[in-house]
Formats: C-alpha cells, sequence, structure tokens
C-alpha cells in the first residue's frame, strides 16, 4: 500500500493498482454453506456500483451519515469502502433515525424504517440474490446495483479528515482510519500475501479492523466466517489449511 494513502478508497484504489488478481475477501457462512471469494477487483467492480448507486440512486452527498444495520459479510465490507468512496459516513449498526439514509439485512427491516431518507434492503442470501419481493418500504440493492455504472468518480473530493466511520461507539476520520488500520495490521504481524481468517463479530472496531481494514492496509486478503460456533474444530482447522490462513482471530 502507499504512504500516501489517506481513506480506505485510497487503499483499494493501491491494491488494484499493485495486484487486481489476489483474493481479497473469501466469506463463509456456516449457517448456509456459503462460500464466497472475491478478488481485489471484483471487490473494486462492487464498490464502484455500489457508490455510483449511493451517490445518483440515492443522492447521498459527502457529511451525510448512512446506517448499515448489517452484520459482518462481504456485502457489509463493499458498503463500507463505497461510503468512503463517495465521502458519507458510515454508521455500522447506528441509529436508523438520526441517519439520512439506511441500508438494511432481512434481521433489521423494522428498525430501519425508522430512517426518513432512502432506505435499501439487502437479502445477503447466498450469490447475493434478490428477495422474492421488495420488503415495504424498501427498495431491494441486488436489483438496484447491477445497473449501475463500473466506474466511479466523486462529484465532491472526499476530505480524508471528514468523519469516515463510526461503529461501537468508536468515529473516526478517514485518515484516522487508515492510521489505525495500518497500526493493526502491524500488531496482527499482517504483510503483502498474508491471510487472516477473523469470526469475530463487526459490532466494535477490533472486529471490523480485523475483518476488513487491517488486511486491506497491510496489502492482505481476510477469511471473513460468520456462524463460526456451528463449524466443528477440525472444520476450522481444515479451512485454515485450505485457505492458506496465516493468522487466526476467533
Amino acid at each position: 500500500m502507499n504512504a500516501s494513502d489517506r481513506t480506505p478508497a485510497d487503499l483499494l484504489r493501491s491494491a488494484l493498482a499493485s495486484d487486481p488478481a489476489r483474493p481479497l475477501v473469501t466469506y463463509y457462512d456456516d449457517a448456509t454453506g456459503e462460500r464466497v471469494e472475491l478478488s481485489v477487483a471484483t471487490f473494486a467492480n462492487w464498490v464502484a456500483k455500489t457508490a455510483n448507486l449511493l451517490q445518483d440512486g440515492l443522492s447521498a452527498e459527502p457529511g451525510e451519515r448512512v446506517a448499515l444495520l448489517l452484520p459482518a459479510h462481504w456485502q457489509t465490507a463493499v458498503w463500507l469502502v463505497a461510503c468512503s468512496s463517495v465521502g458519507v459516513v458510515a454508521d455500522l449498526g447506528g441509529d436508523p433515525a438520526a441517519a439520512d439514509h439506511v441500508v438494511a439485512g432481512p434481521d433489521r427491516l423494522e428498525d430501519g424504517l425508522a430512517c426518513r431518507g432512502e432506505r435499501l434492503a439487502l437479502s445477503l442470501a447466498p450469490l447475493g440474490r434478490r428477495f422474492p419481493a421488495p420488503p415495504s418500504g424498501y427498495d431491494d440493492y441486488a436489483v438496484e446495483v447491477p445497473t449501475q455504472g463500473d466506474v466511479f468518480a466523486p462529484y465532491v473530493p472526499v476530505d480524508p479528515d471528514a468523519p469516515a466511520l463510526a461503529v461501537g461507539g468508536t468515529e473516526l476520520t478517514g485518515a484516522g482510519l487508515v492510521e489505525r488500520a495500518r497500526e493493526d495490521g502491524r500488531r496482527l504481524g499482517l504483510a503483502g500475501g498474508a491471510r487472516l481468517l477473523s469470526g469475530r463479530p463487526w459490532d466494535t472496531w477490533d472486529g471490523v479492523s480485523a475483518g476488513l481494514y487491517a488486511p486491506l492496509a497491510a496489502g492482505a486478503g481476510v477469511v471473513l466466517c460468520r456462524n463460526l460456533d456451528r463449524l466443528p474444530p477440525e472444520g476450522l482447522a481444515k479451512r485454515v489449511e485450505s485457505e492458506r490462513v496465516t493468522g487466526t482471530l476467533v
């Protein structure tokens, strides 16, 4: 990664320039058996489409807040970097009534209705499937995002010193987030080509850093596991071996 990177979107651009084909996020859900692997290029394409949806579809502007009522998931990771690309604050698990827009998973749809702004629903189903019908009060992300452009450019340059992320009582600017992610990467011993397996929830900075930001800042990859408690110990050992994991946080 480049020393000049000051936002998560900068980190992703550097990763894309360095090695677009390497795995960035490998996601497992041990409740459904789902496995999804996204290269840097594929992840960046999802981010670009989602950022365009934010900027043009939701008319989100820098400084606005987007409540992300979502668990640790590969699509949540996409949304976090898309928010930083536009310059809006990603409020992970935040109060939808205080947000300008809300993005909710299937378990938080009722909560998300407290937001008076635009609302998007994610099914979080395998392969990013859409809902059979959009939930009441929401547009379906899986319906809206495919038509968005594959290249994103913000209408207003993103200020790295503006708030970028709120999670678990911690609020960070883009630059502060990048610096803290780099520190976490060093503490975890991450370097280019490393593979960190994380089963931690994303309700604290430590969880979301391990599951996304620290590997991204270090030029590493993450094996993101949801419902890991359903996997027997021998299953975890096999996963560590098959995914060439170099470090584990559960």
